[in-house]
């Protein structure tokens, strides 16, 4: 979810090394009614729950969840201010609502992690919602998934993605980031895409590497068997992460798959740990981009306002362990 290449990035390094008035007159999306979950959530071969939230009652779970207040774009050239607001973050019909909307809104550059002091205010023409576990709960290993509906829309950017708990590697990426979930422009024109429904394809990626800007990161894009629109239905996105291997999967079929040979860190604190930076602990968390250098620079370019208000739409998120070999996960990846 972090700075993907371009001839242009205008981030600064020591925000990449921190990181981690009117609405439009559409009409508000219609809340989606999930197929009904489990009471209980399944097993999962042997990995054992360990966390979950299923979002089935009226507000957000400030035990497990901190939402994110800042405008400065997220080192993409996003467009939105992320609010704690209830127009932007709600728990209704047992559905986490992330929503964007267009509207001026007036709120702090930065989260307190990569803040100045004092902190500006920034000013912008959107809102969104994101929402972290981080400085609340972090797992090293695991199953991790999310039920989840995302947005059609050119310059709409859905993600639930991971970051380290610490900079123990140093700033990113050299701590390494996990991206479980990203889609962008569902719908919109795509010359690269099968099927007749246009862009079409979910992302997941890693990045890794050397200080920015000579990062380096891995990544799949991969459409769904029957070429519909990731954005018309709910599905379930997973990553397992264990020692010195990482696999991506959307319902259970794995669509992406990453061994230790492909990943690195810059580090001199990894030298002699080719499993280094994925061996650190890592927390979750879900946002709505609206625009960016990469929706804008993609597909039929820039921000279509007609895609607003939108929002991602997510029915549980889910960690597990493996209860074989819990310090290294390797047992249920076999």
């Amino acid at each position: 979810m972090l700075l993907r290449p371009g001839p242009t990035a205008l981030v600064t390094a020591l925000a990449l090394a921190a990181c981690g008035g009117g609405s439009g007159s559409n009409p508000a999306p219609s809340l989606s009614q999930p197929s009904p979950s489990p009471s209980s959530p399944p097993i999962v071969a042997n990995w054992e729950l360990v966390w979950s939230d299923e979002f089935e009652g009226t507000q957000l779970d400030r035990s497990k969840w901190a939402p994110e207040k800042s405008c400065w774009g997220g080192g993409n050239n996003e467009r939105q201010c992320y609010t704690d607001r209830p127009e932007n973050i709600a728990v209704e019909n047992g559905l986490l609502l992330l929503k964007a909307r267009k509207e001026t809104f007036t709120g702090p550059d930065r989260p307190p992690e990569i803040a100045s002091n004092p902190n500006p205010q920034v000013t912008r023409e959107y809102t969104s919602g994101k929402v972290r576990t981080r400085g609340l709960h972090a797992w090293k290993y695991g199953r991790f998934e999310v039920r989840a509906k995302v947005p059609a829309g050119q310059g709409m950017w859905p993600a639930v993605w991971m970051m380290p708990e610490e900079n123990h590697y140093g700033g990113w990426p050299l701590s390494g980031e996990i991206d479980i979930l990203e889609a962008v422009n569902l719908g919109a024109t795509c010359t690269e895409c099968s099927g007749t429904v246009g862009e079409n394809r979910h992302v997941s990626a890693l990045h890794f590497g050397n200080a920015w800007p000579d990062n380096s990161y891995v990544d799949q894009k991969s459409a769904l068997p029957d070429l519909s629109l990731p954005s018309d239905d709910f599905h379930v996105y997973a990553v397992e992460w264990g020692e010195g291997l990482i696999r991506f999967l959307i319902d259970d079929r794995v669509h992406f798959t990453v061994p230790r040979d492909r990943w690195f860190t810059g580090s001199s604190l990894a030298v002699g740990n080719p499993n280094a930076p994925f061996d650190r602990p890592f927390y979750i968390m879900a946002n709505l981009a609206v625009g960016g250098k990469w929706p804008e620079e993609s597909n039929d370019m820039g921000l279509d306002e007609s895609a607003l208000p939108n929002q991602l739409e997510i029915d549980w998120i889910r960690v597990y362990q493996c209860s074989e070999e819990p310090g290294n996960g390797r047992a249920c990846m076999n």
